[in-house]
């Protein structure tokens, strides 16, 4: 007698997670998911336990920016899913896509208030939780549709803007058998068309380059393909175009490329926000202005439009003159419309070229690199921030993936570390989530295995992410941690000195009121990985070299003078402090 195994809906879902070529899911157990992991015991797909959901989030948000694969996420009911809530949503700021399965109470419970149900103030709708970010919440209410609303989160997290999905599932779905109608495979359509630009906009647009005195292209970081990335370097090139980029442009464009002006906004350069407010056009790809991108879209810092004209292009339409008036906007994948430009560039036989704008761009950007030179030759002990930069610069791989936190480690890189051509800097930018990086270069690393990963991490947020010490071990993923230890919550540390003269509450001290720090690099050590402070200046890059050396995870905790980054820009907090609204 042959016995056939029954499909439950956990079964059905790991089989067809296989089918979409998921290499990793990332969570956390509990009651209402054991089904699910009994089930990935079986299958070719690891489970990437981690020690805290917010863990597990941040490091499949890691692994989806480098992959451009959904990051799938398992959580449990309840206290499960709220632990998680702030990495999902530092995902859906960024537009990464990430699918996030989550159990529930059993279906037959619902709204009967059993164990960790949330239900306060609303029927048992724990989904509600995460409606003001994801593109979607699918509530599974029969066995029979939970492999549909799986093809269906996919497809939603990957289509158009991509960010995180939700699949909720009451446990006994999980359990249940499916019926024999109900089981078959849900493929996800081969390609995604996005659109690109039509003919005529293509010209329109390369025709207002091609005239304009004064231009400049503006990327955002919606530029993500190679392929994107070269046309970009193309269409400059040929019309001699000055780059400008954002926080999330960063690194889409070499720093040394002559043509780059770098970042505008808070952190940006006087060179570049003056370049900007002076344009007579600028052509936006794949950014939405953000507030620090754009000086608080203040008229006496920001761009100022009109008089500029501002062509945008983005994948979403409700981002297309958002926040300035756009004349014209084309919604469009950036990834698809730049060789669009470039092709209709092309045929246009006459090129421009503006040697004295490229001078400029070089004095300009060659005053920055060696005031950063010049900082981070200092030894004076605790490092100042430019010399963590200047010793990790110098003895990095060219390949090296920055992955940052937020503060010095952010901003700092973003405005002044010189990012090698191979290189990457990845970081939350739209969330700006303190906690980020730890967990987040545990994903990267799985995806890019053969690529150095540092993650550059203030000693706050890292008392905030421990956990992602162990989960790394554990798994055997070799990364570098860098803890710019200044014993503070810097950058909110220099805006009450600056503004109320006090750091109250903003930085860390012992009983007897000196600075404290945990000893993270002991910490480190117990938990398996290789731990080294940092108690000389010379001894960085020694420590770095052996870090990219050692077979396990390493973290080096850096003693660091507590600085502000430098901010050129205009932020409007410094209004509401004074009072000047």
């Amino acid at each position: 007698m042959v016995v056939t195994q029954v499909q439950t809906g956990a079964t059905s879902l790991v089989r067809q997670l296989g089918q979409y070529d998921v290499e990793y899911v990332f969570g956390l157990c509990g009651h209402t998911n054991i089904a699910v992991l009994n089930a990935l015991e079986g299958s070719a797909i690891p489970f990437l336990t981690a020690r805290h959901e917010q863990v597990a989030a941040h490091a499949a948000d890691g692994y989806a920016r480098m992959s451009g694969k959904p990051g799938v996420l398992l959580l449990h009911v309840g206290p499960g899913l709220t632990n998680a809530t702030t990495g999902v949503a530092t995902a859906a700021a960024d537009s990464i896509p990430m699918v996030v399965i989550t159990g529930d109470v059993p279906s037959y419970y619902h709204g009967r208030h059993p164990h960790q149900e949330i239900n306060a103030h609303a029927d048992a709708e724990q989904g509600a939780i995460f409606r003001p970010f994801v593109k979607r919440v699918w509530n599974v209410q029969r066995v029979e549709d939970l492999l549909r609303f799986l093809e269906r989160a996919f497809w939603t997290a990957i289509s158009g803007r991509p960010g995180p999905v939700l699949l909720n599932v009451p446990m006994d779905m999980f359990s249940r058998p499916l019926p024999d109608h109900a089981d078959h495979s849900f493929p996800l359509p081969a390609d995604i068309a996005q659109p690109g630009l039509d003919p005529g906009a293509a010209t329109a647009i390369v025709t207002a380059l091609a005239e304009s005195s004064k231009p400049l292209i503006y990327a955002g970081g919606g530029v993500r393909s190679l392929r994107a990335r070269r046309a970009l370097v193309e269409l400059a090139e040929h019309f001699d175009l000055p780059i400008a980029h954002s926080l999330m442009g960063k690194g889409r464009v070499a720093d040394d490329h002559p043509l780059v002006i770098g970042m505008l906004g808070f952190w940006g350069s006087d060179f570049a926000n003056a370049y900007a407010r002076e344009a007579d056009l600028i052509l936006a790809l794949g950014t939405r202005f953000a507030e620090t991108d754009s000086n608080s879209w203040d008229p006496r810092f920001g761009i100022l439009v009109p008089p500029t004209r501002l062509i945008q292009i983005d994948l979403d339409p409700s981002e297309i003159g958002r926040n300035y008036p756009v004349s014209p906007g084309a919604v469009a994948d950036v990834d698809r419309a730049l060789p669009d430009l470039v092709e209709t560039a092309r045929a246009r036989s006459e090129g421009v070229s503006r040697p004295d704008l490229r001078a400029e761009i070089a004095e300009m950007r060659n005053a920055v690199w060696e005031n950063m030179h010049s900082r981070g030759a200092v030894d004076d002990f605790p490092l100042a921030p430019e010399r963590i930069l200047e010793d990790l610069r110098t003895e990095l791989p060219a390949e090296t993936i920055l992955v940052t936190d937020v503060g010095w480690n952010k901003n700092g890189v973003a405005q002044r570390y010189q990012l090698p051509g191979d290189g990457t800097f990845v970081t939350p930018g739209g969330f700006s989530t303190m906690g980020y990086g730890p967990a987040a270069a545990i994903g990267v690393k799985l995806a890019r295995p053969g690529h150095p990963v540092v993650a550059l991490i203030g000693d706050g947020a890292m008392s905030s992410q421990l956990s992602a010490i162990p989960t790394a071990v554990e798994h055997g993923i070799n990364i570098i941690w860098v803890v710019m230890n200044n014993s503070a919550y810097g950058t909110i540390a220099g805006l009450q000195q600056s503004h109320y003269g006090t750091d109250y509450g903003c930085v860390f001290k012992d009983p007897n009121d000196e600075p404290y720090t945990p000893d993270f690099a002991g910490i480190a050590s117990a938990c398996g990985a290789l731990g080294t402070r940092i108690e000389t200046a010379d001894q960085l890059r020694g420590a770095v070299r052996d870090a990219l050396n050692a077979d396990r995870p390493t973290l080096i905790d850096a003693p660091m003078t507590n600085e502000p980054v430098p901010t050129p820009g205009h932020w409007n907090i410094s209004d509401i402090y004074q009072g000047a609204f």
